[in-house]
């Protein structure tokens, strides 16, 4: 029987498999009920009683070798099928495709990256405001067409005192707003952001949108200090032919007021259907801080001036990139997005 033993011990030494089902096989060959080794301690009984404390020894090293040598086996096996073979259903089909900036966000951060240069900073307020910041600090009346519900989001209304109103920003002026009662000029900001208006939605209008709006306000701040910005804003942004034009207008918290129009991109002002045949195409409203602005926020208007300019992130984008339904940016349609890949 030692004999056999050491037979045994030298062929497990040897073991190779190919595949899981001969692993199955050597463990039935060797450890089952009616395997080798099984047979050889029921041939134990056998054995001269001189004998016994040896053969007891070698069979139980036979055995655990055995199960040593087939775990072996098994794992180096099992390994190797795991590095060939490791699927995982959860995971995206390759090949990953590599996400891209938003073409808001590619152009949010292009007017930022210019006003940057130009000597400004980034200043950011929360969404959810008060009627205060959003309206009465910057020169609106109580009774203004923009507090009513057709143009504004109420989170919280009060009948009794409508600057107590809790609402959705209309504007990120709310945000110079905060600046300004924090912090004596001069200042020079950009403030950009989400706002809400209560508007159907339509190729031209949603009821959420982006802004950048910037306020310098400092000892003899000039209209032509703004008119210069303007200018160079438009050159950096749509190209060094770009002109500019300045009309009259009207906004609450600027006095005198203008809305800013560029010579289309498209024709470069000859005129076209996008310009309508002017040649012309509006991107920004802008003025000069009305004085009831400093003072209601803590300025002293009689030494500080400034000026101020917004403009909707969706108006450069679709200007830039010739979008015609403002739905698309907020849709998350992959093939819309993937066409602003190379503006990466």
């Amino acid at each position: 029987m030692l004999a056999k033993i050491e037979e045994l011990l030298q062929e497990i030494d040897t073991l190779k498999v190919a595949n899981a089902d001969e692993i199955e096989a050597l463990r039935i060959k060797y450890l089952s009920k009616k395997g080798i080794i099984t047979a050889l301690m029921a041939d134990f009984r056998n054995v001269p009683a001189e004998q016994k404390k040896e053969v007891g020894m070698r069979i139980n090293e036979l055995k655990n070798k055995a199960q040593e040598r087939i775990a072996a086996l098994k794992e180096v096996f099992e390994t190797q099928d795991n590095g060939s073979n490791d699927f995982d259903l959860t995971r995206t089909p390759y090949p990953i495709g590599l996400g891209t900036r938003h073409p808001l966000s590619i152009v949010k951060n292009e007017i930022i990256d210019i006003f940057h240069r130009l000597g400004f900073s980034i200043a950011d307020g929360p969404e959810i405001e008060d009627d205060w910041h959003v309206f009465s600090a910057m020169n609106f009346a109580e009774d203004h067409p923009a507090r009513d519900m057709q143009d504004t989001f109420f989170v919280e209304s009060n009948p009794e005192h409508v600057t107590k109103n809790i609402i959705l920003r209309t504007h990120t002026s709310s945000v110079q707003s905060r600046v300004m009662e924090a912090t004596q000029p001069p200042i020079r900001i950009i403030c950009p952001g989400r706002v809400y208006r209560n508007e159907a939605i339509s190729y031209r209008a949603h009821a959420f949108f982006h802004q950048v709006e910037a306020l310098y306000i400092d000892r003899n701040v000039s209209f032509t200090d703004l008119k210069q910005v303007l200018l160079l804003f438009a050159k950096e942004m749509f190209g060094a032919d770009t002109q500019i034009r300045l009309r009259p207008s009207y906004f609450p918290f600027t006095e005198p007021s203008a809305e800013m129009d560029i010579s289309c991109n498209i024709c470069g002002g000859k005129g076209c259907p996008f310009c309508k045949g002017t040649g012309w195409v509006e991107i920004l409203g802008c003025g000069m801080v009305d004085p009831n602005v400093l003072e209601l926020n803590g300025i002293d208007s009689k030494t500080y001036s400034g000026y101020a300019l917004g403009m909707g992130i969706e108006r450069i984008a679709n200007l830039k990139y010739r979008v015609n339904d403002l739905r698309l940016f907020s849709e998350n349609d992959t093939r819309f997005l993937h066409e602003f890949d190379a503006a990466n």
